[in-house]
């Protein structure tokens, strides 16, 4: 039995560059799958950001572990979102000794 609850779908994306025409590109953001995942939050603070204050909250996310090179095993260069929700991924580590589960630490930026 799994100690973890993974109840939130979430969607693992992955950053496209794509020419713009002018000698530059775009990022367009690339869904890989969804996982199921249970979320646990983490430390908060605010910012100074460009035009207002911004909030970075951190957050542990719970997963099922998938092989190494797998389309559906998260990288520090890919992000989850849930709906309007993003959360960039900072790590990934192995949350058991069994290997059964991963923890993404990710980071949610918010308009404070």
């Amino acid at each position: 039995m799994s100690r973890y609850r993974l109840m939130r779908p979430m969607t693992l994306e992955e950053a496209q560059t794509i020419p713009d025409g002018a000698g530059g590109y775009t990022l367009d953001w690339q869904m890989l799958g969804t996982l199921w995942v249970e979320m646990r939050p983490g430390a908060g603070r605010e910012r100074r950001g460009a035009i207002a204050p911004e909030g970075t909250m951190l957050f542990r996310i719970f997963l099922r572990a998938a092989p190494q090179g797998s389309h559906q095993r998260p990288r520090p260069d890919q992000r989850l979102r849930e709906g309007a929700r993003v959360f960039t991924i900072l790590a990934v580590s192995e949350a058991d000794a069994a290997g059964a589960y991963l923890i993404c630490h990710a980071r949610e930026e918010v308009p404070a």
